[in-house]
C-alpha cells in the first residue's frame, strides 16, 4: 500500500521542514498555556516566603521541599467548605437554568414558525454586543429594587439567560434533519415532546459544550458576587480567595494552594466531558 503523506488544505504535500514548524509552534503554544499552571502548583507546594526568594531558575519551579500541609493550612484558613458549597450551589443551578433556557430557546427560534420570528432573534443576538460593565448597574438597582441584594438569587437568576447559548444551540438545531419533527407529528407528538425526546437527546455534543462553557465562566465569575454579595457566609469561592490577600501582604503558597483546590472541579469537568466537547465543537456552527 502507498504511504500516506499529509496534505495541507491545497492538496499539496507538506515538507518535512514545514511539518517541524508547525510542530514546534505547537509544542511551544502548549508550553506556554501550561506554564502558569505549573507555576501554581509547585509555588502552592513550597515554603512560606520563598515562592519569589530562589535565585536558581530551576529551583523557581521545582520546590526544594514539597509542603503539603498548605493544602490543609488553605483549607482551614477561611470557610472553605462553605465558600465551597456556595460555589457548587451557585454554578449548578446557573449552570441547569442556562442549558434549559438556551435549549428552548433555541428550538423556538430554529424549528417553530411565527412573526418577526428572525427580527427577534438577531435583535436577541445583537445583545451579545453590549459589554456586562454596561448592564452591570442597571441589573443591581433592578435587584436591590427586588430585595434581592446579597441572596443567592441575585447571583443565579442573571446568569440563566444567554444569547450565546440560544445561538450555538439553535446553529446546532438547523443541522438535524426536519424529517424526524415530521414523523413525531404524524405519530401524534406534540412540540414538546419533539423537543424532549428527539432534539435533545440528539443535541448531547451541543449541551456538553455549553455546560462546559457556562461551568467554568460561573464557577470563576468574581466580579458580579463581589457586588451584590454582603455576607461572608454567602461568598463563593472567587470571592473567598480574595480573604488571602492583604493590604501590606499576600501568603502567596496558601493563595495558590486554595486556587489549585478552586480549579480541580473544572478538571474534572473537562476531562468527564471531553468527548462531547470535541464534538460539538465539531458539529456547532455548521448548517446542512
Amino acid at each position: 500500500m502507498a504511504k500516506y503523506v499529509p496534505k495541507n488544505i491545497t492538496g499539496r504535500r507538506l515538507s518535512l521542514s514545514f511539518k517541524i514548524r508547525i510542530y514546534l509552534f505547537l509544542v511551544f503554544g502548549a508550553i506556554s498555556m501550561i506554564a502558569p499552571f505549573l507555576w501554581m502548583l509547585t509555588a502552592s507546594l513550597k515554603e512560606p516566603g520563598a515562592v519569589f526568594a530562589e535565585k536558581i531558575w530551576w529551583h523557581s519551579w521545582v520546590p526544594v521541599s514539597f509542603v503539603w500541609e498548605n493544602y490543609v493550612k488553605a483549607w482551614h484558613a477561611v470557610p472553605f467548605a462553605r465558600f465551597y458549597l456556595n460555589s457548587i450551589i451557585v454554578v449548578s443551578l446557573t449552570t441547569i437554568g442556562q442549558v434549559a433556557t438556551s435549549a428552548m430557546a433555541a428550538y423556538a427560534f430554529a424549528r417553530l414558525r411565527f412573526w418577526g420570528r428572525e427580527q427577534i432573534f438577531f435583535t436577541y443576538l445583537a445583545t451579545m454586543m453590549i459589554p456586562g460593565a454596561v448592564t452591570m448597574i442597571p441589573v443591581f438597582i433592578l435587584l436591590r429594587e427586588l430585595s434581592w441584594i446579597d441572596t443567592f438569587k441575585a447571583m443565579i437568576l442573571p446568569g440563566i439567560f444567554t444569547a450565546y447559548g440560544t445561538f450555538m444551540l439553535r446553529q446546532f438545531f438547523l443541522t438535524l434533519p426536519k424529517d424526524l419533527e415530521d414523523a413525531a407529528m404524524i405519530d401524534g407528538c406534540s412540540y414538546f415532546g419533539i423537543f424532549w425526546r428527539i432534539l435533545l437527546p440528539l443535541s448531547k455534543p451541543a449541551l456538553a459544550t455549553l455546560t462546559i462553557f457556562t461551568f467554568m465562566g460561573s464557577w470563576m465569575n468574581f466580579m458580579w458576587p463581589l457586588i451584590v454579595m454582603n455576607t461572608e457566609d454567602k461568598f463563593p469561592l472567587p470571592v473567598g480567595l480574595a480573604y488571602f490577600q492583604s493590604l501590606y501582604n499576600t501568603n502567596w503558597t496558601l493563595l495558590m494552594a486554595g486556587s489549585m483546590m478552586m480549579i480541580l472541579p473544572i478538571l474534572i469537568v473537562f476531562i468527564f466531558g471531553q468527548r462531547y466537547f470535541v464534538e460539538g465543537i465539531k458539529l456547532t456552527g455548521i448548517k446542512g
